[in-house]
């Protein structure tokens, strides 16, 4: 099966919904009018779960402050309105507490095939997704359209390395998706990840949250537990922590007191007040 039409024709045919708008007198297709938004259904191929909350919610208040600059696009349906784009000022609208909303109806033939399409592959070029997000779309699409790897770059600009390094995070165990998705590790990180068993990638992603790892130190670490295989045993990356140490000659050239040397501490000992007065000149 053939990839449709393409990207590119069905947001033409959108983009001429809203230019017949700008210079149409007020036609029944491709003006600007006011709908219930109870009377709008969502595109139920929308491959974006997770917007940010803070982001509609300042969205929201400029709606109430200036209004719908720029009107959502629908479809009539006949008993309701699908909409075709515009799903963030929609919820945004809704949570500003409106009941109408300002629409284009597209005067498009989208079939539920189109819809998909539209759905996924918009998303993907605007890069609204998540990257799990992102890899069910990419997923979908080789799927539903019986594309390779290969083809499906070419249709969304992106290399072909990119694609398949993205949908191998679908392999990832849910709970280190969700730690993706909710941003407490990079794509970086759980890229590393993926050939883990189960409980590996929980040791492993728990330990990248708890320790702070960079990706190139989880790459170290990965490497590690591959050739030890090690099942539960605790994970930790060696830090410097003789950073004090290190220093020791600078310091008995700076301090005319007794002082002791522990890694990453360093203690002082003083004599009398007067050596803690002339240490306390010193920092002064």
């Amino acid at each position: 099966m053939a990839l449709g039409r393409g990207l590119s024709a069905i947001l033409d045919e959108v983009s001429q919904a809203y230019e017949r708008e700008m210079n149409s007198g007020g036609t029944s297709v491709g003006e600007v009018r006011e709908i219930l938004i109870d009377n709008i259904t969502p595109n139920p191929y929308q491959p974006r779960k997770n917007f940010d909350k803070d982001a509609l919610f300042e969205l929201s208040e400029s709606i109430k402050k200036h209004g719908l600059l720029q009107p959502i696009v629908v479809i009539d349906k006949g008993d309701n309105y699908l909409l075709v784009a515009g799903e963030r000022r929609l919820r945004a609208s809704k949570l500003a507490g409106l009941e109408k909303i300002r629409v284009i109806i597209a005067d498009v033939d989208i079939d539920e095939l189109k819809l998909r399409e539209l759905a996924l592959i918009e998303n993907i070029q605007r890069e609204d997704l998540n990257a799990i997000e992102l890899a069910h779309s990419y997923d979908e699409l080789i799927k539903v359209y019986e594309i390779t790897h290969d083809a499906l770059a070419e249709i969304v600009n992106k290399s072909r390395s990119q694609i398949t390094n993205t949908i191998r995070l679908l392999s990832l165990s849910n709970y280190v998706q969700k730690k993706l998705i909710n941003g407490d590790i990079s794509q970086g990180h759980a890229k590393i990840l993926v050939g883990f068993d189960t409980d590996e990638q929980k040791l492993l992603v728990d330990t990248i949250i708890g320790q702070r790892l960079s990706v190139r130190e989880t790459e170290v670490i990965a490497k590690n537990r591959k050739s030890k295989s090690s099942e539960s045993e605790p994970i930790f990356i060696k830090k410097n922590i003789n950073f004090v140490i290190n220093h020791k000659d600078k310091i008995s050239q700076k301090l005319p007191f007794d002082f002791k040397l522990k890694q990453d501490k360093l203690e002082i000992k003083f004599r009398n007040e007067d050596e803690l007065k002339k240490f306390l000149s010193m920092i002064d």
